[in-house]
């Protein structure tokens, strides 16, 4: 693979010559070559920057420079030109597989406000572009960036990792696509009081995979659960995180499905039917919410938080299916999302229903909720627990 990468401030590249992105280039796997931007002005300052047209605050890097650079280079049509950028699309594991497949990759490194847009307008006509940004902040220029996305690229390249098995078991990657790495471990057994995991010194290789694997999920669940596949309802409509935009609509199916509950549980108390639009946006901020819609519609919504005094039970509440859909299997698909749902903190599973609510109990207990007489309910109401299984 050949890399280009065009800055004011090639010094900032100079970690390129370190550890394996260095190792590869000595092996001949990689041709990385640094070039200093300001080589391509004419003026005696050397400027690449101007005032915005149509005023505002700050630089912008002129046109003719990285025009010049571009021809320099020769850059073909089956090359890519990387924008890195604040406004371009998010890097992932997806796209560094993607950009590692690329013949050539020639890294443009913008300052300041940014590029004159027909620069990459013309780059567009020349070459394959990629705008891309690293997450959603701001740094002083693209160099940081275009080293975090050649560092995660060129490791991907046949031949540089001395264990390719490695890449296969990392976050984002391989059968592990999607979730983060599982906690590793080494020599001594014990340290510090702290051992081991057993499982991992059993030379049971199937349990290792299994622990593996349920400890990557449960710890994507825990600090990233944007990463996980939405659950999905047989016919494939997604079952997906609710935004603060929903809560009206929360707020319209809340009061259809509790007048049922309502009807079915005469002179009970039900908070659900009283709280205003106010109360649904507090609670939404408090409690992992989930909603399904279609044709636009959002016709379903389950809840789940951590409760108790050690907060290891997951309560599960306001499990709700628009009237006209009900007995589609609908509340069983958000019971499942919702129990998949739960941290790894969470050991139990409670949730509370209406005595009366038949139907409610008939699902409850079909998924392994049992009766709890021993806890204390609202007037009117039955609570229901079910023990959290190791790998569930």
């Amino acid at each position: 693979m050949k890399i280009d990468v065009l800055s004011i401030f090639s010094d900032y590249l100079a970690p390129l010559e370190l550890s394996l992105p260095g190792k590869a280039r000595a092996k001949g796997l990689l041709d990385i070559a640094v070039h200093d931007l300001r080589a391509f002005t004419h003026d005696r300052h050397r400027t690449t920057d101007d005032t915005p047209y149509g005023g505002g605050a700050g630089m912008v890097m002129k046109p003719e420079p990285w025009g010049e650079a571009f021809a320099a280079l020769e850059i073909a049509e089956s090359d890519t030109i990387v924008f890195t950028t604040p406004s371009g699309d998010r890097f992932d594991q997806r796209k560094a597989e993607d950009l590692s497949a690329r013949p050539r990759l020639v890294f443009a490194c913008g300052r300041y406000e940014g590029i004159d847009q027909r620069v990459i307008e013309h780059a567009r006509e020349i070459a394959n572009v990629e705008e891309i940004s690293l997450g959603d902040y701001v740094l002083n220029g693209g160099e940081v960036a275009a080293l975090a996305i050649i560092e995660a690229v060129v490791r991907l390249i046949p031949g540089f990792m001395g264990n390719p098995e490695s890449l296969v078991e990392e976050s984002h990657s391989g059968d592990t696509a999607g979730l983060l790495e599982y906690p590793v471990y080494t020599k001594p057994p014990v340290w510090n009081g702290r051992e081991v995991p057993a499982v991992l010194r059993s030379g049971d290789h199937g349990a290792i995979a299994r622990w593996r694997h349920e400890q990557a999920r449960r710890r994507t669940a825990e600090r990233r659960p944007d990463l996980l596949a939405p659950s999905a309802l047989a016919d494939g409509t997604p079952i997906q995180r609710a935004v603060p935009g929903d809560a009206g609509e929360l707020m319209t199916l809340q009061r259809a499905c509790w007048v049922q509950e309502a009807l079915a549980n005469p002179g009970v108390h039900i908070p659900a039917l009283h709280e205003s639009l106010d109360d649904i946006r507090a609670w939404m901020g408090e409690w992992d919410t989930y909603v399904v819609r279609r044709a636009g519609r959002l016709v379903g919504a389950v809840r789940g938080r951590l409760e108790g005094p050690d907060r290891t039970a997951w309560d599960i509440g306001r499990i709700m299916v628009a009237p006209d859909l009900q007995g589609e299997g609908l509340g069983r698909a958000l019971l499942e999302h919702i129990q998949d749902a739960a941290p790894a903190a969470a050991t139990s599973y409670l949730l509370f229903t209406g005595a009366g609510s038949e139907r409610n109990l008939r699902m409850y207990k079909k998924a392994g909720f049992r009766l709890r007489s021993d806890l204390a309910t609202p007037p009117g109401a039955v609570v229901l627990s079910k023990p959290r299984r190791p790998n569930s």
